[in-house]
C-alpha cells in the first residue's frame, strides 16, 4: 500500500504487508536525490566495513530504544549517516536538503 513521500520529495514509501518480515520500500525516480543518498551510502559501507558495523550496532541501540518510534530511530541515525555522506564527496547542497528534511 502507497504511503505517499512522507515528507521526504524524491521517495515513494510502501507499508509493510502482513506476514512479512518488518522492512522499509521506498521507490525513486532516477534523478532524485533521495536515490543518489541511498546509492552514496550503499557504495560507502560497501568500502569501509568498520562503517558497517558501528552503523549496524547504531541501528540495534536505536532499533531498542525506540521500537514504535520511527521518527526517533530516524533523527538517531542522521548524524551517521550525513557524517558518511560527507565523506563520499556528497553534494553540499544535497546535504542541506536532507538535513532541512531530518529537522522537521
Amino acid at each position: 500500500m502507497h504511503r505517499g513521500d512522507l515528507g521526504i520529495k524524491g521517495r515513494e514509501a510502501f507499508a509493510n504487508p502482513d506476514g512479512l518480515p518488518r522492512h522499509n520500500l521506498y521507490l525513486c525516480p532516477r534523478d532524485s536525490v533521495a536515490l543518489a543518498n541511498h546509492l552514496a551510502l550503499r557504495d560507502y559501507l560497501r568500502t569501509h566495513p568498520e562503517a558497517v558495523r558501528e552503523y549496524g550496532e547504531l541501528k540495534k541501540r536505536l532499533a531498542q530504544r525506540f521500537p514504535d518510534d520511527i521518527d526517533s530511530y530516524i533523527d538517531g541515525k542522521t548524524t551517521m549517516l550525513l557524517t558518511m555522506l560527507r565523506a563520499t564527496g556528497f553534494p553540499a547542497e544535497q546535504l542541506q536538503q536532507i538535513e532541512r528534511v531530518n529537522r522537521k
